[in-house]
């Protein structure tokens, strides 16, 4: 099986490149830049991406949208996480969490998959801190302040750690299932 990926973001893409590999499934990337609305919940704005670019696609595709959501910060940045990053990157949210001893955080992804004249939107997340201060090298935005629950080092320290258990990979696994189902 083959998919269009439609995202701008080559991190995203490696990542599911990688995960999907091992259902068979193989992804191009295709970037096709759109508006994207900005919502509360990823799974709005999958949802809205996913209906505005099947115009334009007519062969099966998904695309993705992810956030990161922390609860002492109101849920912030959420589906702004992507400009969030650009604008002040890990350190900006570090400081946001001086003083806060309420470090709980959720990585969300929600996926918006058109195939076969379906569609569906496929959430994922994983539940984690905030770290004190950024560790790591591996991965990409948020990952070297993200500790995932359970574990103690953040998905940039341990890229095994994002690849078994993360917002993204959860999601793409309930994509698939949902792909084989039909």
């Amino acid at each position: 099986m083959r998919l269009l990926f439609v995202t701008g973001n080559k991190h995203k893409f490696m990542e599911a490149e990688r995960i999907l590999k091992e259902h068979g499934i193989s992804i191009d990337q295709f970037d096709l830049p759109h508006n994207e609305i900005r919502a509360e919940s990823c799974e709005e704005v999958a949802r809205n991406s996913l209906h505005s670019l099947h115009r334009h696609i007519d062969v099966p595709f998904f695309v993705e949208d992810a956030g990161l959501f922390v609860k002492a910060l109101n849920g912030f940045p959420g589906t702004f996480s992507a400009w969030v990053f650009k604008k002040i990157g890990n350190e900006g949210i570090l400081k946001l969490m001086e003083n806060k001893e309420n470090r709980d955080a959720v990585f969300r992804s929600a996926i918006g998959v058109f195939y076969n004249d379906e569609s569906k939107i496929l959430s994922g997340e994983v539940k984690g801190k905030i770290a004190p201060k950024a560790k790591g090298s591996e991965g990409f935005g948020f990952d070297p302040i993200f500790i995932p629950e359970g574990y103690k080092k953040t998905f940039a320290e341990d890229r095994r750690l994002k690849f078994i258990n993360s917002h993204r990979k959860n999601a793409l696994d309930k994509m698939v299932h949902w792909l084989e189902t039909r």
